[in-house]
């Protein structure tokens, strides 16, 4: 007989600030340069402090921040900036 197998949902594991930036560094440097693990990895963090709040917090609707972080979205930089603002996120630039 097979274990049961649980689907691993990376929000639950966010519990910190803390634990909030340190992925989202990683993610931004790991990503592929097409930005899809950068807006899975807000995805996971605006899961993980509530996706109403953030909604609330951006003045977006709910179901168009799923959309637009989901695995399928596209969001706009507008949309990114103000996700990562709700987040208490700021984006920094240094030399590659």
């Amino acid at each position: 007989m097979r274990p049961p197998v649980t689907r691993f949902d990376t929000a639950e594991y966010l519990k910190t600030p803390e634990d909030m930036v340190a992925y989202l560094k990683a993610c931004f440097e790991d990503d592929a340069g097409d930005g899809k693990l950068i807006r899975a990895a807000l995805n996971d963090i605006a899961r993980a402090r509530g996706m109403t709040q953030v909604a609330r917090d951006t003045g977006l609707g709910r179901e168009s921040l799923y959309k637009a972080l989901g695995s399928q979205g596209n969001p706009e930089f507008a949309t990114i900036i103000k996700v990562m603002k709700a987040l208490g996120l700021k984006l920094h630039v240094s030399p590659a």
